[in-house]
C-alpha cells in the first residue's frame, strides 16, 4: 500500500459533500478504483456515524481516474436523493450530523 496520501476530490449535492479518492487498482496500472463517503458540511468524519462511507464494488475498475471520481459522485448523489438500494443519509439526516 502505498504510504503517500490519496487527494480527494470533493463534489457539493443537496447540502451535502461528496468526498472521492480514486487510485490505480494495481501500482502501476492503467485501471481505476474509488473509495468515498457523503456527509454534511464540516462533520467530523473520523467520529462514527457522521459520514455515510461507500466503495466501487467487487471487480469494478474504471479506464481513467476521472471516470472512476464520476462514478463515485453518481452513486454519491443516488445516496443523497434515497434511490441508493442500500445506502441512505437517513442516519446523518436524523442524528443532526
Amino acid at each position: 500500500m502505498p504510504t503517500a496520501q490519496l487527494e480527494t476530490q470533493k463534489v457539493d449535492y443537496e447540502g451535502f459533500e461528496i468526498h472521492v479518492s480514486a487510485m490505480p487498482v494495481q501500482e502501476g496500472g492503467t485501471r481505476y478504483t474509488y473509495t468515498a463517503y457523503v456527509c454534511h458540511p464540516g462533520a467530523d468524519v473520523a467520529l462514527p456515524g457522521h459520514s455515510v462511507p461507500f466503495h466501487a464494488d467487487g471487480d469494478e475498475s474504471f479506464r481513467s481516474e476521472q471516470d472512476a471520481v464520476e462514478e463515485a459522485a453518481q452513486v454519491g448523489r443516488s445516496i443523497i436523493e434515497g434511490t441508493h438500494p442500500d445506502l441512505s443519509v437517513l442516519s446523518l439526516v436524523t442524528h443532526g450530523y
